[in-house]
């Protein structure tokens, strides 16, 4: 019986750590930067505009349009952001994220984070 309603406790405590965000398979750790306005306004890689007050990131190689799951690994916030340019180019980084996006996960100050990112189901 103890065995059983641990089980389920566990079962019951992961149901509650997915918050609901089903995610796809593209996971990876590293680091995370990014830019506003400067960029505000210019073409992305998508041929959209860049608005550094939209919840976007530029990554050099999931799709356009794929939604991710970003968490600053330094205080476990996160944000999700859809891709929508490529980048960056910085050695080391893995996204680079709108200047909302940066704000959410409280990394402005920092300028640099590591995060982890986990591309999220359409």
């Amino acid at each position: 019986m103890r065995l059983l309603i641990l089980f389920a406790t566990a079962l019951l405590l992961s149901a509650c750590a997915s918050q609901g965000i089903d995610r796809q398979g593209y996971r990876a750790e590293g680091k995370a930067s990014y830019y506003g306005a400067r960029h505000h306004g210019r073409k992305t890689a998508s041929g959209e505009r860049f608005d550094q007050h939209a919840l976007t990131a530029a990554h050099r190689s999931l799709p356009f349009g794929s939604r991710v799951l970003v968490t600053n690994l330094r205080n476990d916030k996160s944000v999700v952001v859809r891709i929508n340019d490529r980048g960056p180019f910085v050695r080391g980084r893995i996204i680079d994220l709108s200047h909302k996006a940066a704000a959410q996960i409280d990394m402005l100050r920092a300028g640099v984070v590591p995060v982890r990112v986990e591309q999220l189901a359409d």
